[in-house]
């Protein structure tokens, strides 16, 4: 199967920036897109941000458009979120996800999960 590991969270201050790393390894061949979702305590979980694993067709969800870049790194293996302007209602756990074939902002239809990279963004 594919595994999904989530990196490079921490505490930043408003208006600060911030690059998360999701690195995938196993049956990567498997990968068809791959998501960022986020879960605020008290929230749902809610999309953020998605592309396809050959880096066409990426989109965000209305909240970080602007200001959130999703990307892949020249290891091919690893998807990366750029986060500029970071406010405090950006403050969740943040979890790269990866489907098989699905292209869309529903997290039911994502088979493939890391575990999840804390942000927190201080006034």
């Amino acid at each position: 199967q594919v595994q999904l590991v989530e990196s490079g969270g921490g505490l930043v201050q408003a208006g600060d920036s911030l690059t998360l790393s999701c690195a995938a390894s196993g049956r990567t061949f498997l990968v068809y897109a791959v998501g960022w979702f986020r879960q605020a305590p008290g929230k749902e979980r809610e999309f953020v941000a998605r592309m396809r694993w050959s880096g066409a067709g990426p989109d965000y969800a209305d909240l970080v458009r602007g200001r959130f870049t999703i990307s892949r790194d020249n290891a091919k293996n690893t998807v990366n979120l750029k986060m500029n302007s970071l406010k405090p209602e950006d403050t969740a756990i943040y979890y790269c996800a990866a489907t098989n074939g699905y292209y869309g902002s529903s997290s039911r239809n994502y088979p493939y999960w890391g575990q999840g990279t804390q942000v927190t963004v201080s006034s």
